[in-house]
């Protein structure tokens, strides 16, 4: 205690100093994009709105990225019990065209409706009607961001942050609560 040098020790000072794991804003799905500090969720669901599964990644990083993990994740139940991980028909944005993942889509018999870029050379038939549908992705991830704590990530961590858009999902599509 008397000594001057009693602060130079190898184990001087708390744990809490900086000596554990550090994890960097990608591994947590935190990155810049035009409108700020900000976490994408990439969400697969069904023609009646109910969550089937999602991703998160940062703000920066683009819509096609995860489109083929998206749809190698989750499954969807026939009216026979019986479980099918694609479906028979895929409507998304423009965020998830290119030639590649139409070629996936191809390969796995899904048809799909999204509309080409301005830029693109090869332009295909476009149904309008049916891309109507996916205001259902719209209105589910509406209805998640009605709660506070999805629409504005207060978790530090993308573990407890998906989390929470879990028991987001089990609230709305529960049959033993109350409906909004």
């Amino acid at each position: 205690m008397g000594s001057p040098f009693h602060r130079l020790h190898n184990s001087a000072c708390s744990p809490t100093c900086g000596w554990g794991k550090k994890s960097n804003a990608e591994l947590e799905a935190l990155g810049r994009s035009r409108g700020g500090f900000s976490t994408k969720i990439h969400v697969r669901c069904e023609g009646t709105g109910r969550l089937i599964t999602f991703l998160l990644t940062p703000g920066q990083e683009s819509d096609i990225t995860l489109a083929e993990d998206l749809m190698e994740t989750g499954v969807i139940q026939r009216r026979n019990g019986h479980l099918r991980l694609h479906p028979k028909r895929l409507v998304a944005d423009k965020g998830y065209t290119s030639s590649m993942f139409r070629k996936y889509l191809h390969q796995r018999n899904i048809r799909c409706t999204i509309p080409h870029r301005a830029n693109e050379h090869h332009k295909g038939t476009f149904n309008k009607q049916i891309y109507r549908k996916r205001n259902i992705v719209e209105r589910l991830i509406n209805r998640l961001k009605q709660f506070r704590r999805i629409a504005t990530r207060y978790e530090k961590r993308a573990a407890n942050f998906s989390a929470m858009i879990i028991l987001a999902s089990i609230f709305l599509f529960s049959d033993f609560v109350y409906r909004l």
